[in-house]
């Protein structure tokens, strides 16, 4: 099975909330120096034998990532070990390795008979889920690193808005560094509670990769970014309520935010199954 370059219709199943509108889209990625598709159309010089194996698992690794977060690797599909060794013009040991650290990042299952193959997209059950681990956990450690203005995290947290902002284009497609960003910003607080079993069980949810996959390109990333410095300029200050309160905002916008994905194509099942969900997740 040849891994395909995806031009998917609306409404098929195997459509990618991440390429956003309607109709038929080219899944692209702009932000690595090569993607996925532009080695597959042969844009890319091909690698010599001799630098073949000169190519870390980390990069085939970060470009598999890269692909399927934007959707360029289809959701529930098939990897082709030999496909993908043939367009990054690499051997398949590391391409094997890569694939072995996206199992541990759950983007990938492997199956025998069948081999490796993406996860699936998070259902709205499953998205629902997730926010509702992350509601009970982060408030919570909001609350508790604010704190001590001279030992909490604030300044940090921060630094780590206005450098994002400083680096974000308004014409760029951000999502990837968008995933850092609030990964790091996240894990900023978690970790500043001192309690490596909230940080572990967290980590292991890899909750930013997942949600990110419905990241549509053109979704207003301003509401995170205030989102992120009211809860930052909370903790800088000191004022634990309005952490708390703060993030608990943030957590519930975000699952409004990241749920619309859910509203194409979804039928009216779907929008049903929305209005069910506990009330401490609805606005």
């Amino acid at each position: 099975m040849r891994v395909k370059e995806l031009v998917i219709p609306v409404g098929q199943k195997r459509w990618c909330p991440a390429a956003g509108g309607a109709g038929q889209h080219p899944i692209t990625y702009a932000r690595l120096g090569h993607t996925y598709g532009e080695r597959r159309r042969g844009l890319v010089p091909k690698r010599t034998p001799a630098d073949q194996a000169k190519v870390p698992t980390s990069e085939v690794y970060t470009l598999l990532r890269a692909a399927i977060m934007s959707g360029e690797i289809a959701p529930d599909s098939r990897i082709n070990i030999e496909a993908i060794s043939r367009t990054f013009g690499v051997s398949q040991t590391p391409v094997r390795e890569a694939l072995q650290r996206l199992e541990g990042d759950n983007l990938i299952n492997y199956s025998p008979g069948r081999g490796y193959s993406t996860t699936a997209l998070l259902d709205l059950q499953g998205l629902h889920d997730l926010f509702e681990f992350r509601l009970l956990v982060e408030p919570w450690a909001a609350r508790a690193v604010a704190v001590d203005r001279l030992s909490n995290p604030g300044a940090q947290l921060l630094q780590e808005v206005e450098k994002f902002v400083d680096t974000a284009a308004p014409d760029q497609d951000l999502r990837q560094d968008m995933v850092a960003h609030d990964a790091r910003f996240h894990e900023l607080i978690l970790t500043a509670t001192g309690n490596p079993v909230i940080g572990q069980a967290y980590a292991q949810t890899h909750c930013h990769l997942h949600i990110f996959r419905l990241y549509p390109r053109d979704l207003y990333r301003a509401d995170t970014i205030d989102e992120h410095r009211r809860i930052a300029t909370a903790v800088a200050s000191a004022d634990p309520e309005l952490a708390e309160l703060a993030m608990s905002d943030h957590i519930k916008n975000s699952f409004g935010r990241f749920s619309v994905a859910f509203d194409v194509g979804a039928g009216p099942t779907a929008l049903a199954h929305t209005k069910r969900l506990p009330l401490r997740l609805q606005r």
